[in-house]
């Protein structure tokens, strides 16, 4: 039997290794998780899934793999380190400081599609520490999944509006009344779900909106949400592009790379006939839907998660006795040690 360890730091992460916790027990093997912040994270497990509270208890447990759905692992845990992405590539900051920083951490990178694939495979000759593997993304086998059960019949469109916290590009605090003057009306059901880390006093805001037409939704789990949804409304968040995967519109405000697989807009007084036209479905822009979809996540089988176990018991069996040295990331090494009260070297 094998053991597999999910290292999660953000509530994000639970949708992201729960369909690959699946396929480990269906196997016969073994998980557990790990939190570096267990106040917050540790009350969203569900009976029977296994917690691990200390460093001693990773060490016995000795994970052959440690699935990361973040940036960072500590490099003291047993077994090999996986980087599994916590969203696609929303194109939010330059790709040295986002997407493809090496960090240095990880044996493996398990990428969704031609879109990371590509710049993955030139950083990882150029570098030779990790090896990239083309899986598709855990996350969304579900969405691929037929919904058991009698089909949501729906009285008027679903508009899920997401945000990224990031000040400078959440569309959330300048859409607020916009928003509130459109819910009020009563045409469309409005769900709004936003990071994890929104601005408290701007999520408050939402809230207090909250009808028979408008509902907030907390949710370690967006998978529902986003088949229930007719369209979306977001800005340059990453949750952008799982949406697109069901090839419905999206409609973003001051996205930072707009491309005809999205309506952008740039005025909130546009938000409404915009989505209009999203719900029409217009030829042209379901075409551009598609063919996005295709480069960032082409897999529709529901089988990402197996792909991404084959990659690591790969790398897992063969050892990492191929792959140069990591830097030292001294720095990086005693933040973590730090913040998990572990000092050996």
């Amino acid at each position: 039997m094998r053991n597999y360890l999910f290292y999660v730091s953000q509530l994000y992460g639970f949708a992201v290794v729960r369909p690959l916790q699946s396929v480990i027990l269906a196997r016969g093997d073994s998980a557990a998780w790990f939190f570096d912040d267990p106040e917050k994270l540790a009350p969203y497990l569900r009976p029977g899934e296994k917690q691990l509270k200390t460093v001693a208890e990773v060490k016995a447990y000795d994970p052959c793999a440690v699935f990361v759905p973040g940036n960072v692992a500590p490099d003291f845990f047993p077994g090999i380190k996986v980087e599994l992405f916590h969203g696609f590539h929303a194109r939010k900051r330059s790709d040295e400081r986002g997407h493809f920083r090496i960090r240095n951490f990880f044996d493996l990178y398990c990428t969704h599609g031609p879109d990371t694939t590509i710049p993955f495979k030139a950083l990882e000759k150029a570098n030779g520490s990790f090896e990239v593997v083309e899986t598709g993304w855990p996350k969304m086998d579900p969405l691929f999944e037929a919904a058991a059960g009698p089909r949501l019949e729906k009285s008027r469109p679903v508009v899920l509006l997401t945000s990224t916290f990031t000040p400078s590009l959440s569309a959330a605090p300048v859409l607020l009344e916009t928003v509130a003057r459109i819910a009020a009306a009563g045409n469309w059901q409005w769900l709004v779900n936003f990071h994890p880390k929104m601005d408290l006093a701007v999520l408050s805001a939402y809230q207090s909106l909250e009808s028979e037409n408008l509902a907030c939704v907390d949710t370690d789990d967006v998978i529902p949400l986003l088949k229930q949804a007719d369209i979306m409304v977001s800005d340059t968040s990453s949750i952008i592009s799982e949406f697109l995967l069901l090839h419905k519109p999206v409609v973003t405000f001051k996205n930072r790379a707009p491309g005809p697989q999205l309506l952008n807009i740039t005025e909130p007084e546009d938000l409404e006939q915009t989505i209009e036209r999203g719900l029409s479905r217009p030829d042209e822009l379901i075409k551009a839907i598609t063919a996005y979809a295709d480069h960032i996540h082409p897999y529709r089988d529901g089988r990402s998660s197996l792909r991404v176990l084959a990659a690591a018991d790969s790398l897992a069996d063969r050892g990492t006795g191929h792959l140069r040295p990591k830097p030292v990331n001294l720095i990086r090494r005693l933040k973590i040690r730090k913040q998990l009260r572990y000092y050996r070297f």
